[in-house]
């Protein structure tokens, strides 16, 4: 069965863009152009001008036309599983303490509540081998149908811990990365005696309404995670 003429013209200017043919800046046909060219109605035509400026290939200046987007070759799709990356699998989590807490004035920022709202506070390590590999702590604003019994969350993900109270498919979530020299208590629970660097990933959880609902930081040992990420 033969695509519709609107596909047509999506993946013939799509193969333009790629092989060069029109580079970035340069103008697309117009809509006119492409009638004559399609043999298809103004509205057919807009149909696949708009799946192609939704697919970022092109944008459209009032009045003028439309252009090829310039790629964003500085924009990476990064990878992160917090028990998995391309280096290391974590086999066993530990759960070292979970608690209800009352925020402290940054935590409560970080959440966008009062200090007198209830806070679950989990703290867990992450093996591999029998060796621990990353000091996980995760904040989550407590409500009604949380996780808090030990066997639930212990080895449950980020988003796992509040999919009773929210959809999975409903989250976002910002995530910052950085290198740091553990502190005394991170040593010691991940067994470092020298100056070995931590990747640190912190993760913020938004719900369907983009309203903070949980901060997480996780301390990998420097030895034993890798990151990666790709272009699209």
């Amino acid at each position: 069965m033969a695509n519709p003429v609107y596909i047509e013209i999506v993946e013939d200017i799509k193969k333009k863009v790629t092989n060069a043919v029109l580079k970035p800046g340069d103008t697309v046909p117009s809509e006119m152009a492409l009638c004559k060219e399609y043999g298809v109605s103004r509205m057919t035509v807009r149909k696949g001008l708009a799946i192609l400026a939704n697919e970022g290939y092109i944008y459209s200046v009032p009045g003028k036309g439309s252009y090829v987007q310039k790629p964003e070759i500085n924009k990476y799709t990064l990878d992160f599983d917090e028990m998995n990356n391309p280096i290391n699998s974590v086999d066993n989590a530990r759960l070292l303490e979970v608690s209800i807490i009352m925020p402290d004035d940054k935590l409560a920022d970080e959440l966008q509540t009062t200090r007198s709202k209830h806070v679950i506070m989990i703290r867990r390590l992450f093996y591999t081998d029998g060796i621990p590999v990353a000091y996980d702590v995760k904040y989550l604003l407590y409500s009604k149908g949380m996780p808090i019994v030990e066997k639930e969350i212990e080895q449950a993900t980020f988003q796992e811990m509040v999919s009773n109270s929210t959809s999975i498919f409903a989250l976002k979530k910002n995530i910052s990365i950085s290198a740091q020299i553990p502190n005394e208590e991170t040593k010691r629970y991940l067994n470092i005696y020298d100056e070995l660097a931590l990747l640190v990933v912190e993760q913020k959880l938004y719900n369907h309404e983009n309203k903070p609902i949980g901060v997480s930081v996780t301390s990998y040992r420097g030895d034993y995670i890798k990151l990666q990420g790709r272009s699209d």
